[in-house]
């Protein structure tokens, strides 16, 4: 049986804290680290690994405890939203294994992560212990400064002074991809996401959010897909493309063949290396 976990992390400036985080998470006998993405602007960066279940967890757990001890939420301030240092860890079934077994790992790690590191835990999509808390977005409301969501599922009741709270899960796989605009007009990428985002009628397993590229000097439509086979890359990007001119778009970690789009989407930095059964078949997995 193998799992995949993505990790995303609030660090994507420092990428010694990255390089960290990824030799604790490879240092678990039987963990694959297939990719590592980093960004100054989200300052946030998202570790993609895979192994057997008791091997994930171990990893997910080093992982948390790397980035609680690295990681000050006082002082970071990237773009993207977060609640935690190790900000969301979710568990994804692959070979030989189901979502309800990444139910199961997702609940073992949040308690070790509370166990070991005293870092309070949040429950969510198919791992939500409470309705409300199935929806990513409705638990991390408010973020660090001013949570939102109530007493976490394991510990508590406050947040950790600097790490926050990790939110672990279960999910199916999902598609972190990102379209940059030829613009600095970020009114304009809020809006094209409202359009796009379920919440607000727009696709159905879309979320979206608008951001500002500082560095860059543009704006950024980033979404999740969180079910390619109900609205893929191909959906968004026309609609996204109807509304503004686009420079270039990216994926945030790795893509399953079956969710590669079928037309030119102005890819900024892809090759076959991102596609996950590559990465798998690499690590001999």
């Amino acid at each position: 049986m193998i799992v995949e976990c993505v990790p995303n992390f609030s660090a994507g400036r420092d990428l010694r804290i990255v390089e960290a985080i990824a030799a604790a998470i490879a240092s678990v006998q039987g963990v694959a680290v297939l990719d590592r993405t980093a960004d100054p602007d989200h300052d946030r960066s998202v570790i993609t690994y895979a192994g057997p279940p008791a091997a994930a967890q171990e990893a997910a757990v080093r992982a948390v405890e790397v980035a609680a001890a690295r990681i000050d939420l006082t002082q970071q301030a990237g773009v993207h939203p977060r609640l935690g240092a190790a900000d969301v860890i979710p568990f994804v079934p692959l070979t030989g294994a189901t979502l309800a077994d990444c139910v199961s790992l997702a609940h073992a790690a949040g308690q070790e992560i509370w166990r070991r590191l005293q870092v309070p835990v949040y429950f969510y999509e198919a791992a939500a212990m409470r309705p409300d808390r199935v929806n990513l977005a409705d638990v991390r409301r408010g973020g660090f400064e001013a949570p939102q969501a109530g007493q976490p599922d394991l510990g508590g009741p406050a947040l950790h002074p600097t790490a926050g709270a990790a939110i672990v899960g279960a999910r199916k796989f999902l598609v972190a991809y990102n379209i940059n605009l030829a613009s600095d007009d970020l009114a304009l990428a809020q809006r094209i996401a409202r359009r796009l985002r379920a919440s607000s009628g727009g696709f159905p397993a879309v979320k979206a959010l608008g951001l500002a590229l500082a560095t860059r000097g543009i704006v950024q439509v980033s979404m999740n897909l969180t079910d390619y086979e109900v609205t893929g890359i191909d959906t968004v990007y026309a609609a996204v493309e109807a509304e503004a001119e686009i420079l270039g778009s990216e994926l945030v970690g790795l893509i399953p063949r079956a969710a590669l789009p079928r037309r030119d989407v102005r890819w900024e930095h892809f090759d076959e290396s991102f596609v996950l059964e590559n990465r798998l078949a690499s690590a001999g997995l």
